[in-house]
């Protein structure tokens, strides 16, 4: 029989796993590291796709009294979108500061058709200054893109 002192049993226990796993991650990471094209995308709904081949905000005008309503609809060409959430905000440009914000849940719809489906966005901002309207599509996968324009109340 092999007879193991305390100091190997704790060498053996605790240090060389540990001393195992730097090296394992290092290795990883650099071989992950080593790639050109890699890319790290740790918290996928904060990214933002912003083309507007994929996304358009439909009748937006470019001014609104503070007694219209804007009312739009949104156009989605992604052929990777047929089903997903749908969020449209109006904030003050260069500001966090929501105006209006409207969910719209499992928005499916075939190729160059409008949503929100059987709803309508439409909000009435009463106070005059330049707004910005942001539509983002959210997929069952997480994947998200949006389109963000601008509009003045007077």
């Amino acid at each position: 029989m092999i007879k193991i002192e305390m100091g190997s049993k704790i060498f053996i226990v605790f240090i060389l796993p540990l001393i195992l796993s730097i090296a394992f991650a290092s290795v990883t990471m650099g071989g992950v590291l080593a790639m050109p094209d890699r890319e790290l995308n740790m918290w996928p709904m904060g990214s933002e796709g912003s083309s507007h081949s994929e996304i358009s905000i439909l009748g937006l005008e470019d001014s609104y009294s503070t007694s219209d309503a804007v009312e739009v609809r949104v156009k989605v060409s992604d052929t990777g979108f047929s089903c997903g959430d749908l969020y449209i905000t109006i904030s003050k440009a260069g500001s966090s500061d929501v105006m209006a914000q409207n969910g719209f849940f499992e928005q499916c719809f075939s190729a160059n058709k409008s949503i929100p489906n059987g709803e309508s966005f439409s909000e009435i901002i009463d106070e005059p200054g330049t707004y910005q309207i942001k539509a983002e599509m959210v997929s069952k996968e997480l994947d998200s893109i949006s389109v963000k324009e601008t509009f003045i109340v007077k």
